[in-house]
């Protein structure tokens, strides 16, 4: 077994292409398959979303439709025994409250890139995960994530 290796990886996903792909090199820091823990955390509706945008869907609806959707991304066997959940709330704040109940070894996720007054506007989650987080977190960049590509990235030998 190599030090790399985890019992417990936390993976947040935001539905891009680039999460779905730190889910697959987070199976390769996991010492088990269901050591993954992939998370999701979406906004709180606000008064004026709840009756225009999403009709009289209630919160709880609203959070097992957006698991329902992650389990079809990760429908594959390889992913059938990790832990999804879906939260409410800030995702940086989330990301690290849930890392700490899942006793998370390490988060992998990826970094979108954004610079400038993008970044400055929008923030960086991952950013804020790195500040809050009691393990270590890592960031994939872009390139990162298009070298892997379904490659193990990690010899074991």
């Amino acid at each position: 077994m190599s030090w790399l290796q985890k019992k417990s990886v936390l993976v947040p996903i935001d539905f891009s292409e680039d999460s779905f792909t730190a889910v697959d090199i987070a199976l390769d820091f996991a010492e088990e398959p269901t050591g993954i823990h992939i998370i999701h955390v979406t906004h709180p509706w606000s008064e004026h979303e709840i009756g225009g945008t999403w009709g009289q869907e209630t919160e709880e609806e609203r959070l097992e439709s957006i698991k329902r959707t992650m389990q079809s991304k990760l429908s594959d066997t390889r992913y059938a025994n990790a832990t999804i959940v879906v939260r409410i709330g800030s995702p940086p704040v989330e990301i690290a409250r849930y890392a700490e109940e899942a006793s998370a070894e390490l988060i992998i996720m990826p970094s979108h890139g954004r610079t400038g007054l993008q970044h400055f506007a929008l923030g960086s989650v991952a950013e804020r995960v790195i500040r809050m987080a009691h393990c270590p977190v890592l960031v994939l960049k872009k390139s990162d994530q298009k070298k892997h590509q379904g490659k193990k990235i990690i010899d074991y030998d």
